[in-house]
């Protein structure tokens, strides 16, 4: 099948690396990729898999009549089979566009678990309910790739019968134990195996609430435990002063380690003892925990979208923005790092569970299902 994607932005997000994911290794179909912005980070990686790039140059939060011409032009053109749209502003516009160029199977894509007033921009939630109206009218289906985005959404008015849940699927090739890994980026960071390594992988935004990870490093500090812990993504440097600040505050100036943006992360994951999600809202399936699991590293994760659902029976959950029930958490954490035969059991299952359930394998066959036979597989 000819598929387009029509996505609102290319950067460095969760949407946008399954996009990648399921575009490079799908060899069944042909795909092509839709920017209503611009190309960024994913759309040269997308190129060099052979992956045909458009971006219509839109300003966020902007309509232009050339952009809308253009994307209408290469629909027409390309004449898909399937025109799979990704997140609210991808789904309203791709969607009214497609069924004017004369799509007739268009499914959007959901990837967020919340909208909440204060958080998410008045723009986003203005959007999510027009698409709740339009939902019976234009999209064949909708595919969320949460449990909870679904409830979300259905909550929210969005037709009910239209939904299928595929949950994101990974490379387990590319995420996966790797000791060598492990131990070179240790000594890049000058931190030996009989150090405990803390971290937290996820670029600096309201929505990742790093200020409530410190809050809570600094509870275990007080409480005799002697760790290291990096923050890994984009934002998370020394030009940071907010985060400083918040660094300084807890005096986790020796124990922080501020990393910035990497591509590394299968040997982040491997270096690290424990991987904690600290997110306040926001996440539908957060990616940096089922790729840290599939490297054998248990985690903690605050309940935000599917988090304890990825997790299952492997790590340990705590209610968001609650700093003290969040070092609760990680402290029940290292009671079982400290056995060492428990917690080789835990990184086995927190692998064991990533392989048996979310496998990109069987992500791209979910895709194909729906896509294929016009109902949810």
């Amino acid at each position: 099948m000819k598929t387009i994607h029509i996505i609102t932005g290319l950067d460095d997000g969760g949407a946008e690396a399954v996009l990648y994911r399921l575009c490079s290794e799908d060899k069944s179909n042909i795909h092509t990729v839709i920017s209503l912005t611009k190309e960024s980070k994913y759309g040269p990686l997308l190129q060099e898999k052979g992956i045909p790039v458009y971006q219509l140059n839109m300003p966020r939060g902007r309509l232009l009549l050339s952009g809308i011409l253009k994307l209408y032009r290469l629909i027409r053109n390309l004449k898909p089979d399937v025109v799979q749209t990704w997140m609210y502003h991808a789904d309203l516009i791709g969607g009214l566009v497609a069924r004017l160029a004369g799509a007739h199977k268009i499914y959007w894509g959901i990837h967020a678990s919340s909208l909440e007033i204060g958080k998410s921009s008045w723009r986003t939630i203005a959007v999510a309910h027009t698409n709740a109206l339009l939902s019976r009218w234009i999209p064949t289906g909708i595919v969320c790739c949460a449990e909870r985005a679904q409830q979300t959404h259905q909550r929210l008015g969005f037709a009910v019968d239209r939904f299928t849940v595929i949950p994101n699927g990974y490379n387990l090739n590319y995420f996966k134990p790797d000791s060598e890994g492990r131990k070179k980026l240790r000594a890049e960071l000058e931190i030996n195996e009989q150090t405990l390594l803390l971290g937290c992988v996820g670029r600096f935004d309201p929505q990742k609430d790093h200020q409530n990870l410190l809050a809570a490093l600094a509870v275990i500090k007080q409480n005799g435990v002697s760790f290291r812990c990096i923050l890994v993504g984009r934002g998370l440097n020394t030009d940071n002063a907010q985060l400083v600040s918040w660094v300084n505050r807890h005096n986790l100036q020796d124990e922080v380690l501020l990393l910035g943006q990497r591509t590394d992360i299968p040997a982040v994951m491997n270096a690290l003892d424990l991987h904690i999600l600290s997110s306040s809202y926001g996440e539908a399936f957060p990616n940096v925990v089922a790729e840290a699991m599939a490297c054998g590293t248990p985690c903690v994760a605050t309940d935000v979208g599917d988090a304890a659902y990825i997790i299952g029976h492997t790590g340990w959950i705590a209610p968001p923005s609650d700093a003290s029930s969040l070092a609760n958490a990680i402290q029940s954490a290292l009671v079982s790092y400290s056995n060492h035969d428990e917690w080789e059991s835990r990184r086995a299952a927190a692998r064991n569970r990533v392989v048996e359930t979310f496998s990109l394998e069987k992500m791209i066959a979910a895709y194909h299902s729906v896509w294929e036979n016009n109902i949810p597989p």
